[in-house]
């Protein structure tokens, strides 16, 4: 396992600018399922928008930028693992599950904090999702910031 401390980036909705580190409110996700806690983030500004940008349209609500900082946290590293990066939500949606989560639930069982994982287009930037949200592993350091996507 790798320990990790280091700033992360998120893209939320405006609304959203009062709870910055909440978790994703989707019930399942690349990395969690049947009612688990997974906190999405990258390593980069620039990889939160990669990582959004399937999820991104012109006519969105205003979205803003968040930083936080990540301290201590364990992590089971995945990067260059082609398998954890995949289009997850084609297969779930026609299997009702996803692949992905072998690696989230193996996690888990482990007792790590999260996962440090590569982008699916873009693998020289990270993405990490965290299961503990304790304010001794992530805060927010910095207001959020107007984000406006460079891409629609």
């Amino acid at each position: 396992m790798l320990e990790f401390s280091g700033p992360v980036w998120r893209i939320l909705f405006l609304s959203q600018v009062g709870a910055p580190l909440a978790p994703a409110r989707a019930p399942e996700g690349r990395f969690h399922h049947s009612g688990q806690i997974a906190l999405y983030a990258s390593l980069s500004a620039e990889g939160a928008g990669v990582a959004i940008r399937r999820y991104v349209s012109p006519n969105d609500l205003p979205r803003v930028l968040q930083r936080a900082q990540v301290s201590g946290a364990r992590l089971v590293d995945l990067r260059g693992q082609p398998d954890a990066s995949i289009i997850w939500q084609d297969i779930h949606e026609e299997r009702g599950v996803s692949p992905t989560w072998r690696f989230s639930d193996h996690a888990r069982d482990m007792g790590a904090d999260g996962l440090i994982y590569s982008s699916r287009s873009r693998p020289e930037l990270s993405h990490i999702v965290l299961f503990t949200l304790s304010p001794t592993i992530i805060f927010a350091e910095t207001q959020a910031t107007a984000w406006t996507p460079p891409f629609t």
